[in-house]
């Protein structure tokens, strides 16, 4: 798979407490060929070696945070036997192959013959929190806005649920909206227009998401 930048922080310019993420861009103009085979020797290949080691025939996804030092160093944040949330949010619009193959191969042991094709547009993800995630917050508050999404734009569901005819907030990160575009700018922009407008009561989200990617 390819990689994703997640934005953790739940305010601009990465203030604030940590969360679950609160959005997410692809591609990483500063991720190199050469930086991404560091990953793979120095992280990826010793964690997949030494579950093999132990005996378990694990056979699914390994997904891995990574953080980038100032000075150059990767530091391994966590690993999880699933895909990466908010980062699928973005990873899954630019997967030209089918999804399902790439499982299939995965499962057969034959994932080294199958080459994972991708898009050459961008994706930009905003998460829409509600207000004082990742504190207390509360729930139950209507969503409007959801209906009438232009092309390019998906409308990921997370914290919500329906209620009386209606869809209202039920978690901290509410939902996750993607903008698919030719370049990282217009996608950018895209997904923050599609942002503006959904609304409900004490909605937040950060503003700079995928602003790094731009500067890269």
């Amino acid at each position: 798979m390819i990689p994703v930048q997640d934005h953790k922080q739940a305010l601009d310019g990465d203030e604030g407490p940590n969360t679950g993420g609160m959005g997410c861009y692809a591609p990483v103009g500063f991720v190199t060929p050469a930086l991404y085979a560091q990953a793979v020797d120095q992280i990826l290949r010793p964690a997949v070696d030494a579950i093999r080691d132990t005996g378990i025939p694990y056979k699914g996804v390994l997904y891995a945070g990574i953080m980038i030092t100032n000075s150059g160093q990767l530091k391994t944040l966590e690993f999880n036997c699933r895909f990466g949330d908010p980062e699928t949010q973005v990873l899954l619009p630019r997967l030209e192959s089918d999804l399902v193959d790439l499982l299939d191969a995965t499962i057969d042991g034959t994932l080294s013959a199958v080459n994972a094709k991708w898009k050459p547009e961008s994706a930009v993800c905003v998460v829409l929190a509600s207000g004082g995630y990742p504190g207390s917050y509360a729930t139950g508050k209507p969503i409007t806005g959801l209906d009438g999404k232009a092309d390019g734009i998906t409308v990921f569901h997370a914290g919500t649920r329906s209620e009386d005819g209606r869809t209202v907030t039920s978690g901290g990160r509410v939902l996750g909206v993607t903008a698919l575009a030719a370049d990282l700018a217009t996608a950018r922009a895209r997904a923050y227009a599609a942002v503006e407008g959904i609304d409900f009561e004490g909605r937040h989200f950060r503003r700079d998401i995928a602003a790094k990617g731009l500067t890269a």
